[in-house]
């Protein structure tokens, strides 16, 4: 019995080992398996971090990541840029998202404004020792610099930052008193249990607690009313917003119960700084001019030349560049092309400058706004700043480009390089040179005949076997139709179709 007791117990302990072995070998291979992906958001949030941010949630996504891990170090930046990376953010549904904010000896360890927002958009938020987060609240920039947004831009982004801490399980009124300084927060400890609440709730807030039984205690001020909201790392981790301190990324790897192998670290490619560069505003003006100012060139010379090229390339760039930045769709690009239709018309087929040069121009800037940023219409306070400053750098281009295009005509034909291209002598009276007189004009005036080549709107027309140089007040005449003289000034005949 002694021996077959021993024998059991050896067994048993031996299924237990074998047990624990297995147990300790899916919990190494669930580690190996776990990818994340470890993507900085550094400097100001812009519309080229969006880019970079696109690009790479988009390849964490379709490698199958664990988590993203968000690197947050930044002062804050575009309203609209924020609130797109918290859209591409809270789109990746298929791996958990990490705000991280670290510190280092080149960084600032802090998530400030629009970076506060976009980490209540992540599902996790972890902090080094050392960093905060806060101060959401939204600035205008005016002509004496920064300034306090209006209330309605202000409900806009308490709204959403409230939105996003509700989807994520944050506190809402921490998340509200970031954005808006007239909300006064403080301690509540509701059955002994520490939470942050907003002072116009505590009353609520007490009459559930009466209900139910518990008890309420109130605590420190944590942020009084005229005082943004900014919380330490330390604090964040106190009042539930933060999910722990961690010293640096192999911490936070260890936390997660992921191995160095599986981490894949991402950095903007100089692709991405090239659209940043394309994208500024003074880049931004001087392809536009350029642009404008070629296609000009071009349509006031014959045929197709260096200059239609030019243009093509600078518009691509910068239609192109902002689709990237998902600001140019369909309207954009068919505006543009109407504007330069109505523009042509104008200069080749209806005489004078009207309606429709003044059209195809109004047409042109309004494709290049609007593809400079995601709205038609702006609603918000911000919005109307971002198109005041897009209209700005589009018009003073167009102006630009007109002004350069006059000095060029001027300076032009003075250019001995180019002087070969202009006719530089004159017809003058004493070389033998003569026009029409007067009697002879009358006697032209009303004659009908042939036009012998097409005017464009000048060419040749044959009157009574006499071949002279004619044209027309803008029309298109084809070759071998009847025309009429109706004026003669000088050696200038103008005629219209019969």
């Amino acid at each position: 019995m002694k021996t077959s007791l021993t024998v059991r117990v050896r067994a048993f302990a031996s299924f237990l080992i074998f047990m624990i072995i297995i147990v300790l070998c899916a919990g190494a291979a669930r580690a190996d398996d776990k990818k994340a992906h470890f993507i900085p958001i550094h400097g100001e949030i812009d519309r080229a971090l969006t880019v970079f941010l696109r690009r790479s949630i988009e390849k964490a996504v379709d490698q199958n990541a664990s988590y993203i891990i968000f690197d947050v170090d930044t002062f804050g930046g575009r309203v609209d840029s924020a609130l797109q990376i918290a859209t591409l953010i809270g789109s990746a549904d298929t791996a958990e998202t990490i705000a991280y904010v670290t510190t280092s000896p080149e960084s600032t360890g802090v998530s400030w404004s629009a970076g506060a927002l976009i980490s209540f958009s992540c599902s996790v938020i972890y902090m080094a020792p050392g960093t905060s987060m806060g101060a959401a609240a939204p600035v205008i920039m005016g002509q004496e610099g920064p300034q306090a947004a209006s209330e309605k831009v202000v409900s806009a982004v308490r709204g959403q930052m409230a939105a996003l801490a509700e989807k994520n399980g944050y506190p809402k009124d921490i998340a509200k008193a970031m954005v808006d300084q007239d909300i006064e927060l403080r301690e509540v400890y509701i059955d002994g249990e520490l939470r942050a609440a907003a002072a116009e709730e505590i009353s609520y807030i007490e009459r559930e607690a009466k209900k139910n039984g518990q008890t309420v205690e109130l605590g420190k001020i944590i942020s009084p009313a005229g005082k943004l909201l900014t919380l330490t790392a330390m604090e964040m981790e106190r009042y539930g917003v933060s999910s722990g301190t961690m010293p640096g990324l192999e911490d936070l790897l260890k936390e997660l119960n992921i191995s160095e192998t599986g981490i894949i670290m991402l950095e903007e490619s100089p692709t991405d700084r090239a659209v940043g560069l394309i994208t500024s505003s003074a880049f931004t003006g001087i392809l536009i001019m350029i642009g404008l100012l070629a296609l000009f060139v071009e349509i006031t010379s014959p045929g197709f030349g260096v200059s239609g090229t030019i243009a093509i390339v600078c518009f691509a760039v910068v239609f192109s560049s902002y689709a990237l930045l998902g600001t140019v769709g369909s309207i954009e690009l068919i505006l543009f092309v109407i504007g330069l239709v109505l523009l042509i018309l104008e200069i080749f087929v209806i005489p004078g400058f009207g309606v429709a040069g003044i059209s195809g121009i109004v047409l042109i800037v309004a494709s290049l706004v609007l593809s400079m940023q995601g709205f038609v219409i702006p609603s918000f306070e911000w919005q109307k700043d971002i198109f005041r400053r897009n209209l700005l750098v589009v018009g003073v281009s167009v102006v630009s480009s007109f002004g350069a295009f006059g000095i060029l005509a001027y300076t032009l034909p003075q250019l001995r390089l180019f002087s070969h291209l202009t006719l530089n002598t004159s017809q003058a009276a004493d070389m033998g040179y003569t026009v029409q007189t007067q009697e002879e004009g009358l006697k032209l005036h009303g004659k009908q005949g042939i036009a012998i080549t097409t005017l464009r709107p000048s060419g040749k027309a044959e009157f009574d076997d006499d071949v002279m140089y004619v044209e027309t007040e803008g029309e298109f005449v084809e070759s071998g139709q009847a025309v009429e003289i109706i004026e003669v000034s000088g050696n200038r005949i103008v005629v219209r179709r019969c």
